[in-house]
């Protein structure tokens, strides 16, 4: 009895391992390397690793445990440099000098998947950022379940930046989009100040462009309704270039 008794115990106790956790895979289909940042939301624990490099046709999956919440964003055009060492890239750098990110956000303009595992009742919370710009198209996709929609930026909006939002290396390529946010950094464009609210807080031509190129991706600060997705007992797969 006892040996059927300690079987029931390690049965039951890797269920429940098995479900207090949340699988992301993350794959690379864009036609060049992809190094993925990950930062984890205040008052949660930072992922097993915060940055990676992540090459063209490959995956990689990482484990989070349950009502984790934090980012991920794609970083691009990296390399150490040549004198210091240091590890940095084009797009979305988090300035930490390694691969890692340690707990640094991405520097926008930058993709941005957030998510907040067993939130509300229970549920997952998603959505696919664009209040702070573009560097890549990405995805988010729950597996796992049927009843599940993805979310999904697959445009490359690089390819219709206005002049005035353009982000360009040493070659004049166009690397990224910055948003009207962050460019002119006033509270009109930002839902600052008295257009912090819903009612008051309306989206400019340059948030229209993103909404229209991306439209289930936030394109300002309140564009909630077409832009957050929901999920329960999911695992996610996170796509570059999807």
């Amino acid at each position: 009895m006892a040996n059927i008794l300690s079987f029931f115990f390690i049965f039951f106790s890797l269920c429940l391992q098995g479900s207090s956790t949340t699988t992301f895979t993350f794959q690379n289909k864009c036609a060049s390397t992809v190094w993925p940042g990950t930062i984890a939301g205040a008052g949660t624990s930072q992922l097993s690793t915060t940055g990676f490099e992540l090459q063209s046709g490959s995956s990689m999956s990482l484990t989070a445990p349950t009502e984790w919440h934090g980012g991920f964003w794609g970083r691009t055009f990296c390399a150490n440099d040549t004198i210091t060492g240091k590890f940095t890239c084009a797009t979305g750098d988090c300035a930490s000098g390694n691969i890692s990110c340690d707990g640094a956000g991405g520097i926008p303009p930058a993709s941005l998947i957030e998510i907040k595992l067993n939130g509300f009742q229970g549920t997952d919370f998603f959505d696919i950022s664009l209040v702070d710009g573009f560097n890549l198209p990405v995805s988010i996709t729950p597996t796992g379940v049927s009843s599940c929609v993805s979310s999904s930026c697959a445009f490359d909006i690089n390819s219709i930046c206005p002049e005035i939002l353009k982000v360009k290396d040493g070659n004049g390529k166009v690397v990224a989009c910055m948003s009207g946010c962050l460019k002119f950094n006033t509270d009109k464009m930002c839902c600052r100040g008295k257009y912090d609210s819903p009612q008051t807080c309306k989206p400019s031509s340059y948030a229209k462009m993103f909404k229209k190129a991306c439209p289930q991706a936030y394109s300002y600060a309140y564009d909630d309704t077409t832009s957050t997705f929901t999920c329960t007992g999911a695992n996610y797969v996170i796509t570059f270039c999807p």
